[in-house]
């Protein structure tokens, strides 16, 4: 008998949403298939672009607990936050021996055809990814053609200052914290400085 674990959620109480028109439409169907309830999973008031789903999350520690063998959902969109969480939670299942079946969806990845459908999934979000790179490549370009200036603006320090402190015999982070500023910064003005020529060595030149 295959163990069975429901999820669902709806986002308001309010205007008619119920959650037990998933649930019960999920338990009917495990119940035809012959599945034994393991457990139910029910998020009530969230939205389903939160990041932060207790009964999603505790689905999925139990599910690297072995604690059941398919996840039912009754939508996609009940289940995913973006297409990408959707992706990653299934390929998750899938490295752990769990089905995963979508009831409104006809999705079902314990047969050869749902699987092919995850397939196409996976090549939709690596498509989106794609394109979002390509916009933030383009956004970029074309702020550089503008004169913006692309990334951290640089952070001016006093390498006198910094010299001075280091020869106090103040460490790299106390010289960072006395300076208001990261000690990577002081790292790298310390090698600029390390780097410059002396006024000496100038004078003999």
């Amino acid at each position: 008998m295959m163990r069975t674990a429901i999820y669902a959620r709806v986002s308001t109480t309010n205007h008619g949403q119920d959650v037990t028109l998933q649930t019960r439409d999920l338990e009917q169907f495990a119940q035809a298939r012959g599945w034994g309830l393991v457990d139910s999973y029910i998020d009530v008031g969230i939205s389903g672009a939160k990041d932060k789903r207790p009964e999603l999350n505790r689905l999925m520690a139990d599910a690297h607990k072995r604690r059941f063998d398919v996840v039912l959902v009754w939508k996609l969109d009940r289940f995913g936050r973006s297409l990408r969480h959707l992706v990653n939670a299934l390929a998750e299942f899938e490295s752990l021996g769990i089905a995963f079946v979508s009831l409104s969806d006809n999705l079902d990845l314990s047969t050869a055809s749902g699987r092919l459908m995850f397939n196409i999934i996976g090549a939709m979000a690596e498509f989106e990814r794609e394109l979002i790179r390509e916009r933030v490549k383009a956004g970029m370009k074309n702020a550089k053609a503008k004169g913006a200036r692309i990334g951290r603006p640089r952070v001016a320090v006093d390498t006198t200052r910094i010299a001075a402190l280091r020869a106090s015999g103040l460490s790299w982070p106390s010289i960072a914290r006395e300076m208001g500023v990261s000690v990577g910064t002081v790292y790298q003005a310390a090698r600029r400085l390390s780097k410059r020529p002396s006024d000496k060595a100038a004078a003999t030149n």
